[in-house]
């Protein structure tokens, strides 16, 4: 369109040119008749009047000749003594541009003649009225001229632009029409190019619009790339490089739940039982290497089966997808599993890895409802013992439809290790930083079935939790722990116990506890019980009658994972604990943090201006221990310190 404009531009500048030299032309063309009617007219009439005297009739002619102003626009006749005989006077009427002409370029000059007897004068002005009729007439039709040579061509040259550009648009849509259609290029479009609209408009434009199409298919070639990488980004796990929840319900429902084909196979939930002790005694980066060993062990092992899919789900569980694998398979994918955690737990020297709960799937089953039968096979596999597995059958689920299997199995493992006392003790030291601080060790308890098999410690008190069974396992821990110092005369050293919070905060539970303790008031002046600050705060005024209660009997109470909660000093005002413990994720690369160890030192300050001693729990290096030091803390507990032993 801009070339176009500027074609109209010079068009037009090329007419009024044209314009400008025709009227020049036609201007010096009607001068020179002028000047030459002008010269002839002088002629003649000198001519004449030489023949004529002024007493002849002939000047009684002139007069009647001129008389009709088409030859003299003015006449004057003068006699020898140049008095005026008669005059005409009939001003020729020119246009407008004859006398722009005329007064721009030669001026109608008067003239004179006079004869040889010199007794007649004349004085006259030429009327030049028809030439410059001719000179309108050869202008009109020049602007005409140039006019159609300037107009006719812009009107062509517009009808073709429009007719092109139709075609051009045209030519574009049906190829877009294929792009999109077909969604192909090389080879594919290219033979639809040429078959189309655009071949018969020329040829020469197919390579450039393929040359677009694969421009274009390779953009969106990159946009889909980066796509996929950002769907992989946001559905991948960072510490195991594995597909995370979102993944494995985009999977399910695709390949399973919603899919037309026949299908069938086993889904197994794989649970790291000691993710949160190891987080809390051996810090994260141990808890995050420990999460990587499980994954690789379930990996190497689903593996071995044909399109297996592993997903992590959360924090402690896996998602195994084993696709056409009957259940009698699952059991040995389950057997497999447990004796490689169990190799693992004893070169990591831990009390447990992981449980295995299994279940059969197939085409249209609901994924909610699947993750529900999975979950009850989870909770039976961990009421076994160390790393088990369970697989749990269609008949299971109707024999106990509603009646909660995996709960139920669980309460009565927690009955039977209460019955039966089957717990087993050990202790971690707390190492004192100064010579005036008094430590303790700390006891932790092991659970075990009739079978002598240890249970996932942290799966069983969450377990125990849930059913309202902690109280009662908190009185088997004590109680256990009291008989263990008696028995091994260990009066002497400074124990800490564990007592959740819904014990803590149960009337009933303090009675039985004050009462247990002025039995043996000796001992009790030996103990500190250790209660989570979360817990503590959920009920301040019952968390002050326990603590009052503690004090009471000479007991001490340390507010254990300190940091995690809402922490105020209205908090120590109120509940005034002996200890603090440091949560383990402010020891976790202490010594690169400086926000964690001014936290730390804080804490520190403001405990022991109100006689609070402060501990550290999760230490694992040395490095970490100098920096403790440093900050003054009262004492250190971890691996790096110590590991757990028997009592």
């Amino acid at each position: 369109m801009a070339g176009f404009k500027k074609l109209i531009f010079v068009q037009i500048i090329t007419w009024l040119l044209c314009i400008a030299a025709g009227t020049y032309f036609i201007s010096v063309s009607f001068n020179n008749a002028v000047s030459d009617a002008q010269k002839n007219a002088q002629t003649t009439v000198t001519k004449y009047i030489n023949e004529i005297s002024f007493n002849d009739d002939s000047a009684q002619n002139l007069k009647k000749i001129i008389a009709d102003g088409k030859t003299f626009s003015s006449f004057t006749l003068r006699d020898y003594q140049g008095n005026e005989v008669f005059s005409i006077d009939t001003p020729s009427r020119l246009p407008i541009f004859a006398n722009f002409i005329q007064s721009n370029l030669n001026s109608i000059r008067p003239q004179f003649a006079v004869n040889d007897a010199a007794d007649i004068k004349i004085e006259f002005t030429l009327n030049i009225e028809r030439l410059a009729e001719q000179l309108q007439t050869a202008l009109f039709i020049v602007i005409v001229i140039s006019a159609a040579l300037v107009i006719i061509p812009i009107i062509l040259m517009k009808s073709i632009f429009y007719r092109l550009n139709k075609n051009i648009s045209m030519t574009v849509a049906d190829t877009i029409d294929i792009y999109i259609n077909q969604n192909q290029v090389n080879n594919d479009l290219e033979t639809a190019l040429d078959g189309s609209k655009l071949k018969n408009l020329g040829k020469d434009l197919v390579p450039s619009f393929n040359r677009l199409s694969h421009f274009l298919k390779s953009k969106s070639d990159d946009i889909q790339s980066a796509a996929q990488d950002i769907k992989h980004e946001a559905y991948k796990d960072v510490i195991t490089a594995l597909g995370n929840r979102n993944m494995f319900v985009e999977y399910y429902e695709k390949n399973i739940e919603n899919t037309e084909k026949s299908t069938f196979g086993a889904l197994a939930m794989v649970r790291c039982s000691e993710l949160q002790a190891i987080n809390q005694s051996r810090g994260y980066q141990k808890g995050d290497e420990y999460v990587r060993g499980v994954s690789e062990i379930v990996k190497h092992i689903s593996g071995t089966y044909t399109g297996s899919q592993v997903f992590r789900l959360n924090s402690s569980d896996f998602a195994v997808v084993l696709p056409n694998v009957p259940l009698k398979e699952a059991e040995r994918f389950g057997e497999n599993l447990q004796s490689r955690f169990t190799q693992y737990q004893q070169n990591q020297e831990l009390t447990s890895v992981a449980n295995t709960g299994i279940v059969g799937y197939e085409k249209g089953k609901p994924l909610g409802e699947l993750l529900s039968v999975v979950d009850n096979a989870m909770s039976m596999a961990q009421s076994k013992q160390v790393n088990a597995w369970h697989v749990q059958r269609e008949t299971d689920l109707a024999n106990n439809a509603s009646a909660g299997f995996g709960n139920q199995n669980w309460r009565k493992v927690i009955n039977e290790v209460i019955e039966s006392k089957r717990v087993h003790l050990v202790m971690q030291n707390i190492m004192p930083l100064g010579k005036s601080i008094k430590a303790y060790a700390e006891i932790q308890v092991r659970f075990k079935t009739e079978d002598n098999q240890v249970l996932p410690t942290a799966s069983f008190l969450a377990m125990a939790e849930k059913l309202d069974m902690a109280i009662e396992i908190d009185r088997l821990i004590i109680d256990s722990s009291l008989e263990k110092v008696k028995s091994r005369n260990l009066s002497e050293k400074f124990f800490g116990l564990n007592v959740t919070a819904s014990s803590a905060h149960n009337d009933q539970f303090v009675i039985w506890l004050e009462r247990r303790l002025l039995k043996d008031t000796h001992i009790a002046s030996k103990l500190v019980f250790e209660v989570s600050e979360f817990g503590l705060q959920q009920n301040i005024k019952a968390s002050k009658r326990f603590i009052d209660m503690i004090h009471r009997v000479g007991a001490r109470v340390t507010v254990e994972r300190f940091g995690v909660g809402l922490t105020s000093f209205k908090f120590f005002r109120d509940l005034k604990p002996d200890f603090i413990k440091m949560d383990a994720s402010y020891t976790r690369g202490l010594e690169d943090d400086k926000n964690n160890q001014y936290f730390m030192r804080l804490m520190v300050d403001l405990a022991h201006r109100i006689g609070v001693n402060v501990f550290a729990e999760g230490v694992e290096s040395q490095e970490e221990k100098h920096i403790i030091e440093t900050l003054c803390l009262d004492g250190v507990q971890g691996y790096y310190i110590e590991k757990p032993k028997d009592i």
